[in-house]
C-alpha cells in the first residue's frame, strides 16, 4: 500500500510540473525519437542540428569535470598503442580541446563524427593549434580507428548503437563510452529543454548497451557510474532515477 501511495503522489506531482514545461530540463516520457519530435512545443526548434543550437553549453563542454576522468584515464594508458580516435557526437571538437592539456594530440589523429550544423561550427571553430583535428558528417567517411569514443552521444543517438559501430570501416580494438543514460525498465525518450529548442533524449535499458557491446564483440574491461548526474524526468518522476553509466571496453 505504501509503494503505491508514493507512485500516486510521485505521478501527480509530475502532472502538476506538466503545467509549467517551460521551466523543466526534461519533460515526457515516449516510446520513441519520432514521437517526441511529434510532441516538441509549438514555436520550438525540434532536435539538435540547428545552427542555433550549437552554442548551447559548449563553453562548458570543453571543460573537464570529475566525469570525464574515466575516459581522460583510459586514453592516457592506451597512448602508447593508439594513433587515432574517432569521436562519435564529439559536437565541434570539445573533448580534444578539453583534454589538450592532459593528452600529446599531436601525435594522435582525432576525427569527430556529428551532425551537420556541429561540424559546420567545428570547422569554423578550427584554430592554429588543432593540427590533428578534422570532422565528418557521416561515420562511413571516417579513416579506421583505434579508439570510438562516444561521450555523451547516446542519449541523442537515434539509431542503434550497433548500427552505429557497424557503419565504421572497421572495428575499432577500443570502445570507450561515457555518460550513457539509463534506467531500471524499458528504454524510455524524453525531451530535454535547450532553451530556444527540445530535443528527444534516450534512457536507455541498464541492460542494453553491455548487450550491445557483447553482440559486436567486446568484452568490457571497466565500468562507472556518474551519481551527481542522476535525476528524474520532471513530468514522469514515478519512472524512477536515471543513472549515468560509463563502458571502457575492448575488442575480443
Amino acid at each position: 500500500m505504501r509503494a503505491r501511495l508514493k507512485h500516486a503522489a510521485m505521478f501527480a506531482y509530475g502532472r502538476c510540473r506538466a503545467l509549467r514545461p517551460e521551466k523543466l530540463r526534461f519533460r515526457g516520457a515516449f516510446a520513441s525519437f519520432d514521437e517526441a519530435m511529434a510532441h516538441v512545443r509549438p514555436g520550438m526548434l525540434a532536435g539538435y542540428d540547428h545552427d542555433s543550437v550549437t552554442s548551447v553549453s559548449r563553453e562548458l563542454m570543453q571543460q573537464v569535470p570529475l566525469w570525464d576522468y574515466p575516459i581522460l584515464y583510459w586514453l592516457k594508458r592506451l597512448a602508447p598503442e593508439i594513433s587515432r580516435v574517432v569521436d562519435a557526437g564529439g559536437h565541434i571538437g570539445v573533448k580534444y580541446r578539453g583534454f589538450a592539456p592532459y593528452l600529446d594530440l599531436d601525435r594522435l589523429e582525432w576525427i569527430v563524427y556529428d551532425l551537420p550544423a556541429l561540424v559546420k561550427a567545428g570547422r569554423e571553430q578550427v584554430r592554429p593549434q588543432d593540427r590533428t583535428l578534422s570532422f565528418v558528417e557521416r561515420i562511413e567517411d571516417a579513416p579506421a580507428g583505434d579508439v570510438l569514443l562516444a561521450s555523451g552521444l547516446l542519449p541523442y543517438l537515434n539509431e542503434p548503437f550497433v548500427d552505429l559501430v557497424r557503419r565504421l570501416r572497421a572495428p575499432p580494438r577500443h570502445i570507450l563510452l561515457n555518460k550513457v543514460v539509463t534506467r531500471d525498465g524499458p528504454t524510455v525518450v524524453t525531451l530535454e529543454n535547450f532553451g530556444m529548442a527540445e530535443v528527444p533524449y534516450q534512457i536507455r535499458s541498464a541492460e542494453e548497451i553491455p548487450a550491445a557491446l557483447k553482440t559486436l564483440g567486446y568484452g568490457i574491461i571497466d565500468s562507472w557510474t556518474i551519481d551527481s548526474l542522476a535525476h528524474r524526468i520532471e513530468t514522469h518522476p514515478h519512472l524512477g532515477r536515471a543513472v549515468y553509466r560509463g563502458y571502457a571496453a575492448r575488442l575480443l
